[in-house]
C-alpha cells in the first residue's frame, strides 16, 4: 500500500489537549463481520466481554524523557530527548537534539545546576545522537536525576507543554517496568475500579512489556511502506501471558489487544501452531495491510493521526476500507483524537 491512502483532513481542533476523567472518554465500536459503526462510552466496554476472554496489556512505564541542557560556553538552551539506554555501566544513551545544527561531537551539555553533564559522542542520525552521561552516583540516582529534571514526553503534536499532571495522565494505571517514552495510550482509559469490575465476569489480563521508542511514532517519508524501515523497541512477553492468552484461544474466547503496542509485540512472537510464545528481545515488525493477525481477534485502540504508523496497523486489523469509513465517522461526530482521546474498539 502507499503512504498516501493514510492521509486524511484533521480538524486541529480534534486533537486531544487534556484528557477527560479516565474512563469516561467516548468509544467508537466497530464490527468487521456486520459492518456496523456504534457509539458508546467507554464503560460499556465490559458488555462486548465475557468469562475465558483476556486482554493483553502493556505495563511498561513512561519515564520523564524530555530533558532541557544548555551547551557549554555558548549557554545555548537545547531539548535532549531520551530514546534509550545503550549501556547502563558507561551511562550510554541514544537520544534526539534540537536544534541538532548546534550540537556536534565532543560537545558537553550541562542540566541545571545538578550534577548532569553529558558528553556528545556520536551522530546517528540528522537529530540523533549518543550521549554518555557524566555522572558518579548507580543508576537508581541517575534516573532519580532523571525524573527531577525530566518532562513527561507528551507529543509535540498537542501542542502545549507539558504540565505536572501529565506525570499522572500520560501513565496508565498497571504500568509497571520503567522503559518507554510514550504511554500506550489505549491503556490510560483503563481505572483500577473497571479492571476490577472485569477481573470479577472473568476477564482475564495478560501483562506484556514492550518500551516504546522511535519506532511507533517516526515518521514515515516514503511513499511505498514495504521501504519504510522501523526502529526496534525492547519487549518481553512472559511463560505466564502466553498461557492467559493461549488458553482463551484454545477456547474460542476473545484475545483484545489493549493498544496497537501490545498488538504489535502478540504479533513479533507467533509459534507454528498460532499460539503466543514467551519471549525476550527486540522487534521491528511493521504492521500495514494486509496483513494476517495470528493472535489477537480485537483491538482496543486511540484515534491515531493522518500517515502515523499505529493508524496504518489499525487500518491492517480493521480492514483498509472499513476503517478509512469509521474515521469520516469519527471526524462528523468531532471525536476526540491522539494521545489524549477517545477510544475504539474492533470486533
Amino acid at each position: 500500500m502507499k503512504l498516501s491512502e493514510f492521509r486524511f483532513d484533521l480538524p486541529e481542533s480534534l486533537i486531544a489537549k487534556y484528557p477527560v476523567e479516565r474512563g469516561e472518554s467516548r468509544l467508537m465500536v466497530i464490527d468487521r463481520k456486520t459492518k456496523t459503526i456504534e457509539h458508546k462510552k467507554f464503560g460499556d466496554i465490559l458488555s462486548y466481554f465475557n468469562d475465558g476472554d483476556s486482554m493483553v496489556i502493556n505495563n511498561t512505564k513512561v519515564f520523564p524523557a524530555r530533558l532541557y541542557g544548555n551547551k557549554e560556553k555558548t549557554g545555548a538552551k537545547i531539548e535532549v530527548f531520551l530514546l534509550r539506554e545503550l549501556n547502563r555501566e558507561m551511562k550510554l544513551w541514544d537520544v534526539l537534539v534540537d536544534p541538532a545544527r548546534k550540537i556536534r561531537v565532543g560537545n558537553k551539555l550541562y542540566f541545571g545546576d545538578s550534577d548532569l553533564v553529558a558528553e556528545v559522542i556520536d551522530n546517528t542520525t540528522s537529530r540523533g545522537r549518543t550521549i554518555r552521561f557524566l555522572f558518579d552516583g548507580n543508576h537508581e540516582e541517575f534516573m532519580k536525576a532523571v525524573d527531577q529534571l525530566g518532562e513527561m514526553p507528551i507529543p509535540r503534536e498537542i501542542m502545549r507543554e507539558s504540565v505536572d499532571a501529565d506525570r499522572e495522565h500520560f501513565q496508565t494505571v498497571f504500568a509497571e517496568h520503567v522503559g518507554a517514552v510514550a504511554a500506550p495510550t489505549a491503556g490510560l482509559h483503563f481505572t483500577r475500579a473497571m479492571m476490577k469490575r472485569m477481573e470479577i465476569k472473568g476477564i482475564h489480563f495478560a501483562p506484556i512489556t514492550l518500551h516504546i521508542g522511535l519506532g511507533t511514532f517516526r515518521q514515515v517519508d516514503v511513499e511505498d511502506l514495504t521501504k519504510h524501515k522501523t526502529d526496534s523497541e525492547n519487549f518481553r512477553i512472559g511463560p505466564e501471558a502466553a498461557n492467559i492468552v493461549n488458553a482463551s484461544l484454545d477456547a474460542g474466547k476473545r484475545v483484545c489487544a489493549i493498544g496497537t503496542t501490545a498488538l504489535k509485540a502478540i504479533e513479533s512472537s507467533v509459534s507454528a501452531n498460532a499460539r503466543l510464545k514467551p519471549v525476550e528481545g527486540w522487534t521491528d515488525r511493521f504492521i500495514f495491510p494486509p496483513y494476517e493477525f495470528k493472535i489477537a481477534n480485537s483491538l482496543l485502540t486511540n484515534l491515531h493521526l493522518p500517515e502515523s504508523v499505529l493508524l496504518m496497523m489499525t487500518s491492517a486489523f480493521g480492514g483498509h476500507e472499513l476503517i478509512k469509513e469509521a474515521y469520516q465517522v469519527a471526524i462528523k461526530e468531532k471525536y476526540r483524537f491522539f494521545t489524549y482521546g477517545d477510544a475504539m474498539l474492533i470486533l
